[in-house]
């Protein structure tokens, strides 16, 4: 394949001839990275197999976009041709334009060690490595497999970082100049910041969010920073081979069914997680909303939020009219919580999210403050999710 061309016009799009990491892009052959990706379809996902289409692999792979890898536990590089696979995307080749700006967040310089969270298929690993050297990279994963798979393919490329293979969330073996992230995490993790030397920097999104958090390290072991306005969302942090199981059970049960509590709502049916900042929002307002969406026989939108706590809604458009018919069922009114979050944006002209400032306690305690609005991140929670659109890594 005659890769360097591809790789140019892709470095043309993901970066600037200006940017340190233009060298890097146009120097790396990200179709070694990803020899075989899933694509999304009605039924599910299907694997693609580049060496047996070369024009459809280069494609594929030299445009600016996210490449899904994983479904659930399977691995693209394990289906069968032809196998539908059904589930969560679990890892990918994050879309060049996406990693670059997550880098560039970074502020990275000559001689600072780099702990690349989420190797995935290796990629961000290889402009790391083509940007620093291999010695002063260090990528992790939870995945053995991706971990291997990533080491053989950096091999062909000429890299080798050191590559771990562990919850990146626990116990970091060494410390780091930068720590920048692939993965979404609820809040920080404190073996981060164990392992971030004196004025060190970490990026990273936050799970169920559009959010991008950076924090440079403070004297008394935490970080101060801010949440950017740009943009992006990724999967969340994962402990085994895949994520909790969608709430099936409940979206049967409360699919048509009347609400406990029935109410009319001003607004139209919303696509919630493609609304970055009320998405955010009510993220950090009520974590843990699954979110689906669908048409009635009319081909009028209809929302679904459910909660693991039973908690659900559905919100229908109400004839004639724009605005919906909203059911609610469960211990919290959930859509309440999302109009009451429109009702604000629609008071102030915008969100807080974007811009709030960000302080991190020594323990990972993650507070966001802005305008008078602040909000402490505790515990954990599930990744937003919008059933059938899969991948959520995008940026806009």
């Amino acid at each position: 394949m005659d890769w360097k061309q591809r790789a140019a016009a892709l470095a043309r799009t993901a970066a600037h001839p200006g940017s340190p990491w233009y060298g890097p892009v146009m120097a790396t052959p990200r179709h070694l990275c990803v020899p075989r990706w899933f694509t999304a379809g009605p039924e599910g996902w299907t694997p693609a197999d580049g060496p047996a289409d070369e024009s459809a692999w280069a494609s594929a792979a030299y445009a600016d976009r996210t490449l899904v890898t994983q479904v659930g536990p399977v691995h693209a590089d394990h289906a069968m041709d032809g196998e539908t696979v059904i589930g969560l995307p679990t890892s990918s080749s994050t879309l060049p334009s996406l990693v670059v700006s997550m880098l560039t967040h970074g502020r990275l310089s000559d001689g600072q060690a780099l702990l690349d969270v989420a190797t995935g298929s290796g990629y961000s690993a290889a402009l790391a490595s083509a940007r620093l050297g291999d010695d002063f990279v260090t990528t992790v994963d939870i995945d053995p497999y991706l971990t291997e798979a990533a080491a053989e393919r950096l091999d062909a490329i000429g890299h080798h970082p050191k590559l771990l293979t562990q919850d990146a969330t626990g116990h970091l073996p060494g410390e780091y100049d930068r720590i920048v992230s692939m993965v979404s995490v609820p809040r920080i993790p404190a073996s981060w910041l164990r392992a971030l030397r004196p004025g060190g920097r970490l990026v990273t999104t936050l799970a169920g969010t559009g959010l991008i958090l950076t924090a440079d390290k403070a004297e008394d072991g935490g970080a101060a920073g801010r949440i950017e306005w740009d943009r992006a969302a990724f999967m969340e942090t994962r402990t085994g081979a895949d994520y909790p199981p969608l709430l099936n059970e409940l979206f049967t049960q409360v699919r048509d069914q009347d609400g406990d509590v029935v109410t009319d709502s001003p607004f139209p049916v919303l696509n919630v997680t493609q609304a970055w900042e009320v998405w955010s929002m009510l993220s950090l307002t009520a974590p843990g909303i699954e979110h689906r969406t669908g048409t009635d026989d009319d081909g009028n939108p209809v929302a679904w939020m459910l909660h693991p706590d039973g908690s659900w809604a559905r919100a229908e458009t109400k004839p004639a009219s724009r605005a919906a018919i909203v059911h609610q069922g469960g211990p919290r009114r959930l859509y309440d919580m999302l109009d009451a979050v429109r009702w604000r944006w629609l008071e102030h002209g915008e969100l807080p999210v974007y811009g709030a400032r960000v302080t991190i306690a020594p323990d990972g305690g993650t507070t966001l403050a802005r305008g008078g609005w602040t909000v402490t991140l505790e515990g954990r929670w599930g990744p937003g999710r919008l059933v059938g659109r899969g991948e959520r890594e995008v940026r806009g």
